[in-house]
Order: structure tokens, then C-alpha cells, then sequence
């Protein structure tokens, strides 16, 4: 499977949890999908400060992902923020 292939199947994967995040005034984006399948995200809007997306990305964004997406080893989000 190709990276274009990958990525149009991340994109698939984010755009069923899209709507809720949007909701809330936020958002993710892909930053980089890697050789070796390791993809980078980044939270946007009220996603970016918000001191409940490390649940939203456990529960929500990694979830939708991995179960669309199994080839993907890691993923990392690089302004997550911890409560």
C-alpha cells in the first residue's frame, strides 16, 4: 500500500470524528506520515489548548485510526496538551 493510500485512509478515519471535534471549535490535521508508518498529528483550534485532548486523542482520534488503519504503528501529536 502506497503513502497516498495511508493518508486517504487517515483522512477517511478522521473525517467520522471530524463533526464532534468541530463542535467544539477544534480540529486535527495530518503533519507527516513517516517511511516507516509513524504519523504525525497536530490539534488546531480549541483542540490545540484544551486540557481534555489527551482523552479526545486516546478515545476519539487514535481509536478511529487504528481500527481504519492497523498499518499505522505510532502516532504522536505534537502540541497535546496534559492535564
Amino acid at each position: 500500500m502506497t503513502k497516498e493510500e495511508i493518508t486517504h485512509r487517515v483522512e477517511t478515519a478522521l473525517d467520522s470524528i471530524r463533526p464532534y471535534l468541530e463542535a467544539d471549535g477544534g480540529n486535527v490535521r495530518i503533519l507527516e506520515l513517516s517511511s516507516d508508518n509513524i504519523l504525525k498529528l497536530e490539534f488546531v483550534g480549541a483542540c490545540g489548548n484544551c486540557p481534555m485532548s489527551t482523552m479526545t486523542f486516546k478515545a476519539g482520534v487514535e481509536e478511529a485510526i487504528k481500527r481504519a488503519v492497523p498499518e499505522i504503528k505510532n502516532i504522536e501529536v505534537v502540541n497535546l496538551t496534559t492535564a
